[in-house]
């Protein structure tokens, strides 16, 4: 019998994708916690709220419907097309039509679709950093190669913001698309509208795509506004895809609805190949999502305002240890505060020299598990999510003061 060997088991291409190291951290923080330890996460990207009831609702009644235990067009139901294409006008003005529409499983797929119907082998996406953690291994699955660009955190340049003179200077004649999130996982960083205006007008003087992942679009504070793209430059909507989804507005992350709006021809590549990929998206998912665009925002904005009162708390709590600078995110539920003034320092008989090593360190002495800057670009950097409650949150970062009070 012929064995095959260790090394061609698995594809090159399958095996190097890296693991998403948000759900890695996440996993381990509930396998501890399924043990009976007092871990507190940071690392979920998800609201800690349930769902709103009238979604859940729209879905029971989905279940007992008939039509909805059948296939569906593999782009997504017309019904549902309609309310993304109203939606998107209610909510960034931004007029489209539903032959611009893909519906897909949830976000992470949307990003993948683009870049497969964008992306030849040796083309460069400009990759703003820190990004999340699947831009990078979307880029190289689709046949890509992602160019890193890091923003910098200096607050007074604008923290975790490039400019049109960063990405000029990492443009080369491969580069075939700009990957822009605003407001950003992992940082909460948010361009203001001039800096998306001029980012937009570099991109359509030099040919470039732009993907632009509008997500977390009503987790907004401090009056900051995130337009969108192709709103602003109106010229660029033939080069430009906009992600979106239904996960973080609406604590729907376990529904798995996504989409992607962009020319008529990249759509209908995206969702040829999706048809073989995996076909309809759940037809229930499908219905609770036409509930909840169609639906007012009290829901949201009743979230927002818990996030925000944590937002302004977990800044606070950061900023008062010794070795951390925490820029203040203007947008989605993420801290992401530079520790670089921490690292090489003694913590209880160990020196963390890299944000991971301290992460873990963290994780092993407190029992508080946050994501390393290294899952999404430079080491120096922690992210921690505040979607989580308030108690536990002043716990866990109550934790992390102590031990790094500890610092000599």
């Amino acid at each position: 019998m012929v064995r095959v060997s260790e090394q061609t088991r698995i594809s090159t291409r399958i095996g190097s994708i890296a693991e998403s190291a948000t759900l890695a951290v996440d996993a381990k923080a509930k396998a501890l916690k399924a043990e009976g330890r007092p871990v507190i996460g940071f690392g979920a990207g998800e609201p800690d709220f349930p769902t709103p009831d009238y979604v859940v609702e729209a879905a029971v009644a989905a279940c007992a419907d008939p039509v909805n235990h059948r296939y569906s067009p593999a782009g997504g139901l017309p019904a549902l097309k309609a309310a993304i294409v109203a939606k998107t006008r209610r909510d960034s003005g931004y007029e489209v039509e539903p032959a611009n529409v893909l519906v897909t499983n949830g976000g992470k797929q949307a990003v993948y679709n683009t870049f497969a119907a964008l992306l030849d082998p040796g083309d460069e996406v400009i990759l703003p950093a820190p990004y999340w953690t699947t831009y990078p291994e979307a880029i190289r699955l689709a046949g890509g190669s992602p160019v890193e660009l890091f923003a910098g955190a200096d607050a007074e340049a604008g923290a975790y913001l490039v400019t049109v003179e960063q990405l000029e200077a990492a443009r080369t004649d491969r580069t075939k698309a700009l990957l822009f999130c605003s407001p950003s996982n992992p940082t909460g960083a948010v361009y203001p509208r001039d800096q998306v205006e001029a980012i937009g007008r570099w991109a359509l003087e030099h040919g470039i795509w732009v993907v632009t992942d509008e997500i977390y679009e009503h987790l907004l504070y401090d009056g900051a506004q995130a337009p969108s793209m192709p709103v602003v430059v109106p010229e660029l909507a033939d080069t430009c895809v906009v992600l979106n989804g239904v996960a973080k507005t609406y604590a729907m992350t376990g529904w798995r609805v996504g989409w992607m709006i962009g020319p008529t021809d990249v759509i209908k590549a995206a969702t040829n190949l999706q048809s073989h990929a995996t076909s309809n998206v759940a037809n229930v998912s499908q219905r609770a999502a036409i509930a909840a665009l169609e639906s007012p925002l009290d829901a949201v904005e009743e979230m927002k305002a818990a996030f925000d009162r944590r937002r302004r708390l977990i800044v606070d709590m950061l900023s008062e240890i010794d070795g951390v600078e925490c820029p203040v995110p203007q947008g989605a539920f993420y801290a992401y505060p530079s520790v670089e003034g921490v690292l090489g320092k003694e913590i209880r008989g160990r020196t963390p020299q890299t944000s991971v090593e301290l992460a873990a360190l963290i994780l092993d002495e407190v029992e508080v598990a946050v994501v390393p800057g290294e899952a999404f670009g430079p080491s120096g950097y922690l992210r921690l999510s505040y979607a989580l409650g308030d108690a536990d949150l002043e716990e866990g970062v109550g934790r992390i003061q102590a031990l790094l009070a500890e610092a000599r």
